[in-house]
């Protein structure tokens, strides 16, 4: 584990005798002095996979997704699409070269701005030029006239944006937001807290740090029985704060692993969803590899909906990650395949690629939510029709 990494957390917990979760997840993540993320030490493909580093299909599909967004808000001159932990640009690079292929009109007014603690080795064309973007640290909607093209951004979330009309889009980004871990001990809540031991980190029961976490229990209204364990993410809170003061008028997409609460806060996952995530390979903990290992848990669709609602976020869609890319013409991609002339080996290879998208025990079960902010009411998106009526 990374020297600097468990020194700061021993400095942490030496000030506060006891730190909270969420602080030593935050620190193993994001500390600038090694943080698995904002060090980017790591290459993160060679730690587990992501449905855009997988195929292009996925950004080609998401690409008609914001087409349509576009058209709903009446075709403004620029739609700014902000993604949100654009990581190595897979995503950023298929949703462009989709557009420009297939939906020109709006790939004129497509403002792509890519915002990630660091970029590595990143290439996306703006406009015919094919050479990297370089890295902009103004804020580029601090002025009205922005213009389409490409940008770079170095940034810990939404804090410098405002007046976005268009998407934010967010792929695998909720799930790394720090969390609070709990359990039910004698009936009672109680807060997972870390503190240090010889030469290795110790977990502890104690009062809660917050009273958020029992409100935002309560507030679910599930009954969990003794011994229960789990996590709560209190940044969702801040996170739609910072999203509707950013969006003037458009959607957000979030893109992630999860459930709604009744089925995340179910026996089945009585001692809770973290996994973390080192040259992948699974393990439950946290405590290894400090700083060289994702941390992660389920996302809590149910609270992120209902805190967006709080904030002037409407609920505009939900529903499986298979479901969103069949709507938006996934089997076009795999009769596509028929015509390209591959070998047997490249297309069987291609389409285990492709499937992976859509398969259960793949991507396919991943949530897709669309929510909505200055926008008419009752508006159906491609990606959410149900099929079905």
């Amino acid at each position: 584990m990374p020297d600097a990494v468990v020194q700061e957390i021993r400095e942490l917990i030496r000030a506060k005798g006891q730190i909270t979760f969420a602080e030593f997840m935050r620190t193993c993540l994001y500390s600038p002095n090694g943080g698995f993320y904002s060090g980017r030490s790591n290459e993160i493909n060679a730690h587990f996979g992501t449905s855009p580093a997988n195929h292009p299909a996925f950004g080609a599909l998401i690409a008609r997704q914001l087409e349509q967004m576009w058209l709903i808000l009446g075709e403004p001159a620029v739609f700014h699409l902000i993604e949100v932990g654009s990581g190595d640009g897979s995503l950023a690079r298929s949703i462009v070269n989709s557009c420009r292929s297939n939906a020109p009109q709006f790939a004129r007014a497509l403002a792509y701005i890519a915002a990630d603690y660091q970029h590595s080795s990143i290439l996306l064309p703006n406009h015919a030029d094919k050479r990297p973007i370089r890295e902009r640290d103004a804020n580029p909607l601090g002025v009205q006239d922005s213009q389409p093209g490409v940008q770079l951004i170095r940034s810990e979330g939404l804090d410098t944006f405002r007046n976005v009309v268009g998407c934010i889009l967010c792929n695998e980004l909720v799930d790394n937001f720090p969390f609070h871990r709990f359990a039910i001990e004698g009936g009672k809540l109680k807060e997972v807290f870390v503190i240090s031991a010889a030469d290795h980190f110790v977990e502890v029961l104690d009062n809660p740090s917050s009273p958020a976490i029992e409100q935002r229990l309560n507030g679910l209204g599930l009954p969990l029985s003794e011994d229960y364990r789990g996590e709560v993410c209190l940044a969702l809170e801040d996170w739609a704060c910072q999203l509707a003061r950013a969006l003037d008028r458009g959607f957000v997409l979030t893109i992630d692993y999860g459930e709604l609460a009744a089925d995340l806060y179910s026996s089945r996952n009585a001692q809770g969803t973290l996994v973390c995530y080192r040259q992948h390979v699974a393990s439950n903990d946290p405590y290894r590899h400090l700083g060289q290992q994702d941390i992660t848990c389920q996302v809590d669709f149910t609270s992120l909906m209902q805190i967006g609602e709080q904030h002037g976020l409407t609920t505009v869609g939900l529903t499986r990650q298979s479901r969103f890319l069949e709507n938006l013409g996934f089997s076009s991609f795999l009769e596509e395949l028929q015509n390209l002339g591959l070998s047997s080996a490249r297309a069987e290879f291609e389409r285990t690629a492709l499937m992976a998208l859509v398969e259960p025990e793949e991507y396919g079960a991943f949530k897709v939510l669309a929510q909505a902010k200055g926008v008419v009411p009752g508006i159906e998106l491609l990606g959410f029709e149900d099929r079905q009526r």
